[in-house]
């Protein structure tokens, strides 16, 4: 059974553009959508799907279900727009913790 984060916890929104794939002009991203989110802004090692340590200087959670691909485009509520570097899925598995999505940002 899927226990999504508690809507007390989503106190911020981002605005995603999920990546859409390189073209001739650059990178194409899809409709923006507003996220409620909680946002953690630390710096911190992670690792990029390739599976290099690079630095993020954010992260946020969000319920479950969100199309985020990495080098997709976020705008943090200040303004500041920076990308995704890895979307993780963070499963309860059926015990009672909530299940979020963890999105790392650079």
């Amino acid at each position: 059974m899927l226990t999504p984060l508690p809507s007390f916890l989503l106190g911020h929104t981002v605005t995603v553009e999920p990546y859409a794939g390189a073209s001739a002009y650059g990178p194409r991203y899809g409709a923006p959508t507003i996220v409620a989110c909680f946002l953690d802004q630390q710096t911190r090692l992670v690792r990029n799907p390739a599976g290099q340590e690079v630095t993020s200087t954010s992260t946020f959670y969000a319920r479950p279900g969100l199309v985020c691909p990495a080098e997709s485009r976020v705008t943090l509520p200040d303004g500041r727009v920076t990308r995704v570097i890895a979307r993780l899925d963070r499963s309860g598995g059926g015990m009672p913790t909530p299940d979020h999505v963890e999105v790392q940002l650079t």
